[in-house]
């Protein structure tokens, strides 16, 4: 029960880490541009960004059920992960903190939604932020790709979840929308502090996040591979 909750836990951490990051951060504004359009409606503000939120769970949701699931059904191949998982696991947490504190993957781009994705999100309306958050979810940047691929994957592979993991995660980057849309409804004044604020958030949060995973990486390197402990 203990590792459910922590895995829970960590799923969404990832996810608020990732909605946060520099690359997603930007996709995530160009969100609350197209929300604050409908700041007159505060309803509409709230149901599009939890339209939006939507959206990308269910991107998440289903790259996490064809990859997880692809991996755990081939009999080779889950039986290898099983024993090689955590192995594999202290050299790419080492990885994925490298490039959350930008010691590498910082000449890399990511894969741009497009200007026209979010004009023809804009003429569908209101259901035009389910497809906005389902495609902005798969514009994947070296911090996003590294935080899904290589620490999202291996925990939900390792859980066996094909479902709750990734949806949590989905769920945690589409937070700060949802956020930013219940502060747009009551109070649009409050927005740039609120921003602020999450920027200098981000800074220490991926900071520290960078830290542990290498120093957790370092640790299941030696223990799982040298067999120092």
């Amino acid at each position: 029960m203990n590792e459910l909750f922590a895995g829970i836990g960590t799923a969404l951490w990832l996810g608020i880490l990732t909605s946060i990051s520099p690359c997603p951060l930007a996709t995530n504004i160009a969100a609350i541009s197209y929300i604050g359009k409908r700041v007159d409606r505060p309803g509409q503000v709230l149901a599009t960004g939890l339209l939006y939120t939507l959206g990308r769970t269910v991107a998440y949701l289903v790259l996490g059920i064809v990859l997880v699931t692809s991996l755990l059904s081939a009999p080779h191949l889950s039986h290898w992960l099983q024993k090689y998982m955590m192995k594999i696991l202290g050299p790419l947490l080492i990885l994925v903190g490298m490039v959350l504190l930008g010691l590498i993957g910082q000449g890399l781009t990511g894969i741009g939604a497009g200007e026209s994705i979010r004009r023809r999100a804009e003429r569908m309306g209101l259901w035009g932020a389910g497809l906005l958050g389902f495609v902005f979810a798969l514009s994947f940047c070296p911090v996003s790709a590294a935080i899904f691929f290589g620490s999202l994957l291996p925990l939900a592979v390792s859980a066996q979840s094909a479902v709750l993991y990734p949806s949590l995660y989905g769920v945690g980057t589409a937070l700060p929308v949802v956020l930013f849309s219940v502060i747009i409804a009551s109070s649009a004044y409050s927005v740039g502090r609120t921003f602020d604020r999450v920027i200098q958030f981000e800074i220490w949060a991926r900071r520290i996040t960078g830290i542990l995973f290498i120093g957790i990486g370092i640790y299941f390197s030696i223990k799982y591979i040298f067999h120092i402990f």
